[in-house]
């Protein structure tokens, strides 16, 4: 099977790339070409350079190159989505898109989510974007001759990627002992998925037929509170965290580039209901708990390549929030 990647370097691409070149898939890569150090592409996977936002240069590095399966991983807006089917017209039989499940009713009405549960985030300005694209790709594929399939990650990582916003910063506190800032009570539950896990079930749907003009989300089946993810986190790195219990609308006034993916995302209980990729892609079983994907994390941020610079501000704010909250506990507790 010949299969594109539009990207193909990034935390999750990078593991679906591993699985293909296993899997002994035709496997191209359409991107600017900027190799990574972090998460170098493995030999066999064929190099095709160009700007993907120019329709005619993707369209010269494609050539006649036809493909029985695209993936696109970097698409956020419905131009994106139009200049792509452009330049894949008569060259592809079925494009898969990596939408969101932040896509997903925020907060939702009912758990667990399922694929038909509606779409509608009125926090997040990127998953409105990424609902566009996805009714985009529904009314236009077909017109392009291609089948679609859209696929909603949550949250996955990999051995680089902290599962909060703030990054190496929090666990710099926690190695000094000082406190760090958990939304509301910590309580709500959250889905954290490895990209190793995650490929299996996308590589699945790789010129399956019953992918075909459907939508799926991929996510593990494991539920962790906030103080759970804090916790492991902190014992992976061999300390045990202190947990301060902030709003989340006081920690989104204090950072706001983060309030939005706050708000509109993580702040909500999220349960998905796996059902429909398992019986899809029968061997998607996902088989790496987050407490053992985090010993990988904390491995990472342990060895020279990691990037483990703290932001000053950032910590100074939350010093600021802690500050906040102490003053206001005797007030909240009479």
């Amino acid at each position: 099977m010949k299969v594109l990647f539009i990207g193909g370097s990034g935390i999750i691409s990078s593991a679906c790339t591993n699985l293909a070149v296993e899997q002994g898939l035709e496997l191209y890569h359409l991107n600017r070409g900027n190799s990574s150090q972090i998460r170098p592409v493995p030999e066999g996977v064929i190099q095709l350079t160009a700007d993907v936002r120019n329709a005619k240069q993707a369209s010269d590095a494609v050539a006649d190159l036809h493909f029985d399966a695209v993936v696109d991983w970097i698409s956020f807006v419905p131009e994106h989505i139009e200049n792509n089917l452009k330049f894949l017209q008569n060259r592809a039989d079925q494009y898969v898109f990596i939408s969101s499940a932040s896509a997903y009713q925020t907060p939702p009405a009912n758990l667990p989510v399922c694929e038909d549960t509606p779409l509608n985030n009125p926090y997040w300005q990127y998953s409105r974007d990424k609902i566009d694209c996805e009714n985009f790709l529904k009314l236009n594929a077909g017109d392009y001759g291609l089948k679609y399939t859209v696929v909603r990650p949550s949250h996955t990582y990999d051995k680089t990627l902290l599962p909060f916003d703030e990054g190496y910063t929090v666990v710099h506190r926690m190695l000094k002992g000082e406190p760090v800032v958990v939304t509301g009570d910590g309580t709500s539950i959250w889905t954290l998925t490895n990209h190793r896990d995650f490929a299996v079930g996308l590589n699945g749907l790789l010129g399956n037929e019953k992918a075909f003009n459907d939508t799926f989300h991929i996510t593990s089946d494991e539920w962790l509170t906030w103080n759970q993810i804090y916790t492991m986190v902190g014992n992976a790195f061999g300390v045990e965290p202190k947990l301060v219990h902030v709003p989340a609308d006081v920690i989104a006034r204090f950072f706001p580039e983060f309030g939005a993916g706050l708000l509109g995302d993580k702040i909500h209980s999220m349960i998905f209901d796996n059902s429909k990729i398992k019986e899809v892609v029968p061997a998607f079983n996902c088989r790496i708990p987050f407490c053992e994907g985090v010993k990988e994390i904390a491995q990472w941020y342990k060895s020279s390549k990691a990037n483990t610079s703290v932001d000053v501000e950032m910590d100074e704010g939350f010093d600021q929030i802690i500050e906040l909250i102490e003053r206001m506990k005797p007030d909240i507790e009479v």
